[in-house]
């Protein structure tokens, strides 16, 4: 790899294009169940084809197109395509509301929309394609909806001639705006320059170690930074395969044909593998399954082949604390989850756990070329060589988002270990007073209410004299609520949970109550955000009006609808 394959991300695609024309790059199981292969010879030659058409289009250069749609083979390319044309991507997630919509699309000027995988069923388009400035050319990728205003990628591709000379820009030139999926206000776009997308694939790279033969699975959303970095960045970076998932019905068969070498989910995901697990293992099983044995490594190869993790060599969870007990699952089967914390701000690259060096709740030390500080008021204070150029037309936002030498003000409550682990204790402006007078941070509560049937867990209670905590179980534990004698056995073990959670906390901070909740907490009812984080003020509209009658109740451990 010589320096000039290393100036930006567009130079690295150009030379796997090089050196690896026929090698597969990104493999697409489609609705009808085939599964498509692009080499990087076809991948180049696709991109190269829409990026002369943008570049017939006579936009101003560094113009502004957003790509919206679930993630697809297309996704990459088009964002590619765009690059090669001198533009700027700015991605919208399939989820978006057509107000958020239509304000990115006035607030980044978008001269083209970029329309792929949607349905209107399980996404906003319906409403989106209706807030598209009319002065605005679509153009829809495979898979997307058809409209006669929407002109077809194929048709473009079979038309047009490959660009032969792309615009091969420069480190500090704009890449990218990527708007925050933030849970209040207006979302900010953050800019990000090619030089600090590369400083984030060449630092995972080095911690990762990758190859060209890796291999991974891509189903969180591209419009997200994680995903953006860990997939998109990293496998043009360093020239390894990129398999898609179509849907959650076919993720199980997506994952196993994928194999992937390095993994990244969510603990929600975790827990699902995790409980599906121990829902198909009798507990003679589950046993020999805590053994040292080779019946017991035996089984333990065959569960990581039937998730698809067998190949995976390193697996990196993070967004919140996974339980203890899951993890140490894990651990036991041959897989250390390695947790992760990082933001749109720093294109992901922060701090990663180490090998061996796991401290449950932690985030690991700051990875190479990042300071971390703690300000007095408990702040996470970062500097990084993946730092954004700055939030877009907000030039006083991003001046006060910096302290006066130079640190980003995360937001985020944080403490440091003597190793420079760092764990993330809540949010600056999530603390809330009770009727007491007492200040609550939700955060540290939560993470010590891990049990392997919840999935979710919200910590709230602003003027009530003590806090509670909102739970949402996964699919089978509400089963477990149908029959009397495992709906016992449950809130049983839900009251353990909350009684071992109490002794642990201050006065103030002791929960009065928690609450099982009806609700599936989903990105599509407006629950989480798209990164699977809860929208605390969502879910605090939702459910504080029912309060003040779960607190007349007298319980401690009350099922929502009893």
């Amino acid at each position: 790899m010589n320096d000039n394959n290393l100036v930006t991300l567009v130079h690295r695609f150009l030379h796997w294009e090089r050196t690896q024309p026929e090698a597969i790059y990104l493999t697409e199981s489609m609705p009808d169940g085939r599964v498509v292969d692009y080499t990087w010879k076809e991948v180049g030659d696709q991109a190269r084809r829409m990026a002369a058409y943008l570049q017939s289009l006579d936009l101003p250069p560094q113009s502004a197109i957003s790509i919206i749609g679930k993630n697809s083979a297309h996704w990459i390319i088009a964002d590619l395509a765009i690059w090669m044309a001198g533009h700027v991507s700015v991605p919208l997630y399939p989820t978006v509301n057509a107000d958020t919509a239509q304000y990115v699309f006035e607030h980044a000027d978008t001269r083209v929309v970029i329309v792929g995988r949607l349905d209107g069923k399980a996404d906003a388009w319906n409403d989106i394609q209706k807030v598209v400035p009319p002065n605005v050319p679509m153009i829809g990728l495979p898979l997307s909806p058809s409209l006669p205003t929407v002109r077809q990628w194929e048709t473009i591709v079979a038309e047009v001639q490959p660009l032969q000379d792309v615009q091969l820009p420069s480190p500090d030139q704009l890449a990218t705006i990527i708007y925050t999926s933030g849970s209040t206000g207006r979302p900010k776009g953050v800019m990000h320059s090619f030089g600090t997308i590369l400083a984030y694939a060449t630092g995972a790279g080095e911690f990762c170690s990758f190859t060209p033969s890796d291999r991974v699975l891509s189903y969180l959303p591209l419009a997200h930074t994680a995903e953006r970095s860990f997939v998109e960045s990293n496998s043009l970076c360093h020239g390894f395969r990129v398999y898609f998932n179509d849907s959650l019905a076919t993720f199980a068969q997506d994952l196993q044909r994928a194999r992937p070498t390095v993994f990244i989910s969510m603990p929600r995901l975790w827990t699902k593998f995790y409980q599906g697990v121990c829902a198909k293992l009798p507990p003679a099983q589950q046993e020999l399954l805590a053994t040292q044995s080779p019946q017991a490594d035996a089984m333990k190869k065959q569960i990581l082949t039937m998730l698809g993790l067998d190949a995976t060599r390193i697996a990196f969870t993070g967004s919140a604390p996974l339980p203890h007990e899951i993890t140490n699952w894990y651990r036991n089967l041959g897989l250390e989850l390695l947790d992760v914390y990082g933001m749109t701000e720093n294109f992901s690259y922060s701090h990663y756990s180490r090998p061996g060096q796991v401290r449950p709740g932690y985030s690991g030390q700051a990875l190479p070329g990042v300071e971390c500080r703690i300000a007095d008021n408990g702040e996470i204070l970062l500097k990084a060589p993946t730092m954004m150029l700055g939030y877009y037309k907000q030039a006083e936002l991003t001046a006060e988002s910096m302290t006066e030498d130079g640190f980003f003000k995360t937001g985020d409550r944080g403490e440091l270990d003597e190793i420079g682990r760092l764990k993330i204790t809540g949010r600056v402006k999530e603390i809330f007073k009770t009727s007491k007078g007492k200040y609550v941070a939700p955060a540290p509560i939560e993470n010590k209410l891990g049990h392997p049937k919840v999935e979710a867990v919200c910590v709230t209670g602003p003027a009530f004299p003590q806090p509670f905590a909102l739970l949402m179980l996964g699919l089978e534990a509400r089963k477990e609520l149908q029959d009397p004698q495992a709906r016992e056995k449950l809130q049983a073990e839900l009251q353990g949970m909350l009684d071992r959670v109490n002794a642990m906390l201050e006065g103030h901070e002791k929960l009065a109550f928690v609450v099982v909740v009806k609700d599936f907490w989903t990105t599509d009812a407006g629950f989480l955000t798209p990164t699977m984080k809860i929208k605390r003020s969502v879910i605090e509209e939702r459910y504080l009006p029912k309060a003040q009658g779960w607190a007349d109740i007298g319980k401690t451990v009350i099922v929502e609808g009893d």
